[in-house]
């Protein structure tokens, strides 16, 4: 009897710590969502201030330690959400879980590794949180359908790449034998380099081409880039517009997210909130 206790005490004690950690009903897990929050802000704002080589001369030191102690908090909140989960392993192998648990090995590995502390900058993806303290789950909706017209757009954008690469690759060996290695264009793939360059409209400057036909042919990729640059929005623009115009297709809860209903279904299957298009 004392043992069938003391496993409700501790079933308690999982649940309530359950409901601080991954929930938001609460005044205790929004607390706890806030702090969180702006601790992954000041975390990450420690890391970068130490990758300025003055302040890191200066003040490495404190800035390390305050990074332990960032590192050491976030590896006990990584356990309790462990320990708290219904399914550790479930939400171990989930995104969120990748992601807290990336955000406190590259502390520990610097120890081992050389230069694997920078990687502490991914604590930002934590941030994705804000969604959920926020209430702004709705959003995820019209993320979806951005996703969608994304994948929509994949085909096309795909076989405009393959054009844009077979340009840069003719107009970067072209240029290789019109300029020589005496202007610049030292090989091939230098002289393709210089093709992205000029069809992206960057312009380094880095390599010029200094013969007539050569500043010819610069001229009429200078003139190509700008449709490099107009016709993948264009794609893109009008799937989205399709996916818009049909959200059937997608079929995305609003509120909670849920993807994957029955293309005739009027509700969603989790919250039974309305679907979008259905209305």
């Amino acid at each position: 009897m004392a043992t069938s206790y003391g496993d409700d005490r501790q079933s308690g004690r999982r649940e309530r710590l359950y409901q601080i950690i991954f929930g938001t009903d609460t005044q205790a897990g929004r607390t706890f969502d806030v702090f969180l929050l702006w601790a992954i802000l000041l975390s990450v704002l420690v890391v970068m201030l130490e990758s300025v080589s003055g302040i890191r001369r200066e003040y490495g030191t404190p800035l390390r330690a305050v990074e332990w102690f960032f590192t050491i908090l976030f590896s006990v909140e990584y356990l309790l959400r462990l320990y708290s989960s219904p399914r550790p392993l479930r939400y171990a192998w989930s995104f969120f879980g990748l992601v807290d648990l990336l955000a406190v090995a590259p502390t520990y590995l610097s120890l081992f590794f050389a230069g694997t502390q920078a990687l502490i900058v991914i604590r930002a993806l934590r941030l994705l949180r804000v969604f959920r303290v926020l209430k702004l789950g709705q959003y995820l909706g019209e993320a979806h359908v951005l996703m969608s017209a994304l994948r929509a757009s994949r085909p096309k954008i795909t076989v405009f790449l393959g054009g844009v690469l077979t340009t840069v690759l003719m107009a970067g060996s072209a240029m290789y034998l019109i300029e020589g290695e005496e202007h610049g264009f030292t090989s091939i793939p230098t002289a393709m380099y210089w093709a992205v360059v000029t069809m992206t409209t960057v312009g380094y400057g880095d390599i010029a081409p200094a013969t007539v036909l050569g500043q010819t042919l610069a001229s009429l990729l200078m003139i190509l880039g700008y449709g490099v640059i107009a016709v993948p929005t264009g794609i893109v623009s009008a799937e989205l517009v399709e996916a818009q115009r049909h959200p059937d297709r997608v079929q995305v809860c609003a509120a909670c997210g849920l993807r994957g209903h029955a293309p005739d279904a009027e509700y969603c299957r989790r919250c039974g909130v309305k679907l979008r298009g259905t209305e």
